[in-house]
């Protein structure tokens, strides 16, 4: 049998490069979002946003939400 043609290689590390960047600029774009918007900073699905901030030694953004949060209420 012969060996896959070269060509065919490429285009397969050169989709898997495409298909990981795409999948990285969406997590990038994900977390700016999530970082941008304080307003909602009171529902549990940030949860894991301030959990994986907090595993990194990024503190204090929960507090910083929570607070904004409660001054726009008021």
């Amino acid at each position: 049998r012969k060996a896959p043609a070269p060509a065919m290689a490429r285009r397969v590390l050169r989709g898997l490069l495409l298909l990981e960047a795409a999948g990285l600029l969406g997590a990038l774009l994900l977390y700016r979002a999530m970082d941008r918007s304080q307003g909602a900073a009171g529902f549990s699905y940030f949860s894991v946003y301030y959990k994986s901030n907090e595993r990194s030694g990024i503190h204090g953004i929960r507090e910083n939400d929570q607070m904004t949060w409660l001054s726009s209420k008021n």
